[in-house]
């Protein structure tokens, strides 16, 4: 079957510039690539038919030919002074193809491409992270720390080179410095790391031995970090640089300090606010009075009414915690739970003894709760 224009195969005019032609390319090369369409025959070969127009009209004397002669300027098997072979359009192809296949998984195109010109590939550092536990007391006050942690610093032998001192690194001849190489898998043109110099460019053929060629060490460093008030379980506190360094002169990554805190005897915390139990004997209970209950800022003092039940929940307005995102602080809810006396002697089990007689006598009066649930049993059997 005839092949064909491929002008025509990309929608374009003979007049097109290389920028247009490059544009088409990417759209439809988009469009039709075979990962996204991956059970479609003919997506595949219209994939295949863009590849090679792009291919020929990219290379400005395949397109001088094709437009003096047609596909017979380009056939090679017809003398004419085309083909796919290695001048200008082929790698004007594979630029414009890493561009589309850093499109299709997510990379970014121009940064990852080490073709002709390109240095060494530079990598940011890995970001660190720090567990660092707290108390209450002092997720809710803010204080200032010190923490250690591993770092990495520039050998002091080979300042940083990765040689032996006295020699040098040389460049990699399987990349030619540039730390990246192409591999042809069918008609995929893909970029990849070097696998002789791992990126780096550089072949060092006498290590250093301080650092064995990394041209770093490992050593501790302490660092200041400031915990502001309010903070909570699981946030984190960035420290921008010091994280793993860079490879290549790449950025360092950040330390993220992540804050535990650690269960505290008395509080339980939900948001700003505090939760404790209240443990209080019966006669309290029953006969009210003034109680004093603990604080992150100290003592509070309140009033509990006669007759108060177990579980009831008394709230301190703003004794809680001001959170750092907070403009005021949470509240405190103290939750009643009446304590049963233990161990009584003959005189203290005679009294209650007397005491539960005489509320008895009394009925509902004094034993409302009692008396409802009593009825409520009564009306379940009925």
């Amino acid at each position: 079957m005839a092949k064909r224009d491929y002008y025509e195969v990309l929608g374009l005019a003979k007049n097109a510039s290389d920028e247009e032609i490059k544009k088409a390319y990417r759209k439809l090369a988009m469009k039709h690539h075979p990962d996204r369409n991956p059970d479609s025959k003919t997506s595949e070969e219209k994939f295949k038919e863009v590849k090679e127009a792009y291919e020929m009209l990219s290379n400005a004397e395949k397109r001088d030919a094709y437009d003096r002669y047609g596909h017979a300027g380009v056939d090679p098997n017809m003398g004419g002074g085309g083909g796919f072979g290695a001048g200008a359009g082929a790698g004007g192809f594979a630029d414009a193809f890493g561009d589309i296949f850093g499109d299709i998984f997510g990379g970014g195109g121009g940064g990852a491409r080490g073709g002709r010109g390109a240095g060494p590939q530079v990598y940011r550092g890995a970001d660190l992270r720090y567990n660092l536990d707290i108390s209450l007391e002092q997720a809710a006050h803010g204080f200032d720390t010190t923490i250690r942690v591993p770092s990495w610093d520039k050998c002091d032998t080979c300042h940083g080179s990765g040689a032996k001192p006295g020699t040098a690194p040389t460049t990699c001849t399987t990349c030619g410095g540039h730390g990246q190489v192409r591999m042809q898998q069918g008609f995929f043109s893909i970029q990849q790391t070097c696998p002789k110099c791992h990126g780096t460019g550089k072949i060092i053929p006498e290590p250093c031995p301080t650092c064995a060629g990394a041209g770093r060490i490992k050593r501790n460093k302490t660092l200041e970090v400031k915990i502001p008030a309010g903070i909570d379980d699981g946030m984190r506190i960035r420290s921008s640089g010091n994280g793993e360094p860079g490879m290549n002169g790449g950025p360092a990554g950040d330390l993220y300090v992540e804050i535990h805190i650690k269960q505290h005897p008395v509080f339980q915390r939900d948001g700003d606010d505090l939760h404790c139990e209240m443990p209080i004997s019966f006669a309290k209970a029953a006969l009210g009075g003034e109680i004093e209950v603990p604080t992150l800022s100290g003592k509070a003092a309140f009033t509990i009414p006669e007759g108060t039940q177990s579980g009831k929940t008394f709230r301190l307005r703003g004794k809680g915690i001001k959170g750092v995102r907070s403009s005021y602080a949470g509240d405190l809810f103290c939750h009643v739970v009446i304590e049963t006396p233990v161990k009584l002697t003959d005189k203290q089990k005679e009294l209650l003894r007397d005491f539960e007689r005489l509320t008895m006598e009394g009925g509902a009066k004094h034993n409302p709760q009692s008396k409802s649930w009593m009825e409520k049993v009564k009306n379940f059997f009925e």
